[in-house]
């Protein structure tokens, strides 16, 4: 029976991969319950596996007494003398107990609770070698979706993925192989438990560790990172060494390093921004490339006013809101932008532009680019409809209306032929 025994501790050590030792070990703590029930209550009763032969075998600790009332527990000087030589009135010596044919039931035993033993080596196993690795990045295959939820073959162990940790935009197919981020290792009352995500900021940023030498050497640091799964992500970089460009070093020649990682996150879109002590060079570079005009920091409140142009407000804020959401998630601070409104143009800076503009053109002295202002020719288009009689008939223009009339052409071809080019 006992090789019998061992034939199947054998066969599930190659099936899970699970040490002899550590097998047998537990199976001798299962079996010090087939013991109690065969010899009864015993002093800290402990069984014993030979790994070669399958023999097992119990072992009790007995009180020395004088005078034995209680064979269970106690035994006498000269008997535990035979054991242990210098053992004393007082002192506990192990003694084998094995009872009668108590391999034969021991095994029976062990079998009938072997599986038990097996999956709670397993969840225990589970969980050392996985709880020290939070944080990094597995590769696994999409087993099945229980309700929302994805399983993970990781080869010996299953894993899954929440449907919160899902990025919203990916499709997964039963069979495919992925990367995952380790999210936690969670030591639940059925057994541990890992938890994978591909949404998690954290797996942009290790995989930008794993893409990236610089970061991963430290001579980049990852100031901060934001990120909407499957959409955009925020990244901002440094670098102590003045020599280093942070933002090209992540890039990479000819975008190779970044596209990488893209790839890996199915063409979610990554903006690498260089991080700056200045919160307002740092929150213009984070909403780059739209261009901010002024800033208003409250720095106790963690709060920043921006004002920009109104051609670029949109740009600023980002589609649904993103790009300002991300940028106040990736700096810390409370953001808000708003265009700034247009200077009002009075009466007197449309005249100063528009003699300004005449006195640029050949031929036309400033004095003659007033005199044409203020008697209502504001633009190009206005001379060159005009009447030359009603120009010579501007006093101090008079017989150079002419020659102002063709070089006003010569600069209205100018332009147009400028424009044609472009």
């Amino acid at each position: 029976m006992n090789a019998e025994f061992m034939a199947v501790i054998d066969y599930w050590v190659r099936e899970k991969g699970i040490e002899k030792t550590t097998l047998l070990s537990a199976v001798e703590d299962c079996l010090v319950g087939a013991a109690k029930k065969a010899l009864g209550p015993a002093r800290d009763l402990r069984c014993e596996i030979n790994p070669k032969t399958g023999e097992i075998k119990a072992f009790a600790k007995l009180l020395v007494v004088e005078k034995v009332e209680d064979a269970r527990s106690q035994i006498s000087l000269p008997e535990a003398k035979m054991n242990v030589p210098e053992a004393q009135f007082g002192d506990e010596v192990e003694k084998e107990v094995t009872p009668h044919d108590f391999g034969r039931i021991a095994a029976q035993h062990a079998k009938q609770n072997l599986i038990q033993l097996i999956r709670r080596i397993e969840k225990s196993k589970i969980y050392t070698e996985f709880k020290d690795r939070t944080g990094d990045i597995v590769d696994g295959v999409i087993s099945r979706f229980e309700k929302g939820d994805v399983v993970v073959d990781l080869g010996k162990y299953e894993a899954l993925m929440p449907s919160r940790e899902r990025v919203p935009s990916e499709n997964y197919e039963t069979g495919e192989r992925l990367h995952f981020y380790v999210k936690s290792v969670e030591n639940r009352q059925n057994g541990p438990e890992i938890i994978l995500s591909r949404a998690d900021a954290a797996f942009v940023l290790r995989l930008f560790e794993i893409e990236i030498s610089e970061i991963k050497d430290g001579t980049i640091e990852v100031k901060g990172i934001a990120r909407e799964p499957g959409v955009r992500t925020k990244i901002a970089v440094y670098s102590k060494d003045t020599k280093v460009d942070p933002v090209g070093a992540c890039v990479g020649i000819r975008g190779q390093r970044v596209k990488n990682i893209v790839r890996e996150l199915n063409n979610e879109k990554i903006d690498i921004i260089k991080y700056d002590d200045d919160v307002t060079r740092y929150v213009s570079n984070a909403l780059a490339p739209a261009k901010l005009k002024s800033y208003e920091v409250i720095a106790d409140q963690k709060y920043i006013h921006v004002w920009t142009s109104e051609d670029q407000l949109s740009l600023a804020i980002g589609k649904r809101g993103q790009n300002a959401r991300l940028t106040s998630q990736l700096t810390g601070w409370r953001i808000d932008i708003d265009a700034e409104e247009p200077e009002p143009t009075g009466f007197d800076a449309l005249v100063a532009n528009a003699i300004s503009d005449f006195a640029k053109i050949p031929s036309i002295t400033e004095g003659q680019a007033e005199l044409l202002v203020r008697s209502g020719f504001t633009s190009i288009n206005a001379l060159l409809q005009a009447d030359l009689a009603d120009l010579e008939a501007i006093e101090g223009i008079g017989s150079s209306a002419k020659e102002i009339v063709n070089a006003v052409r010569q600069e209205s071809e100018r332009v147009s032929l400028n424009d044609e080019k472009k």
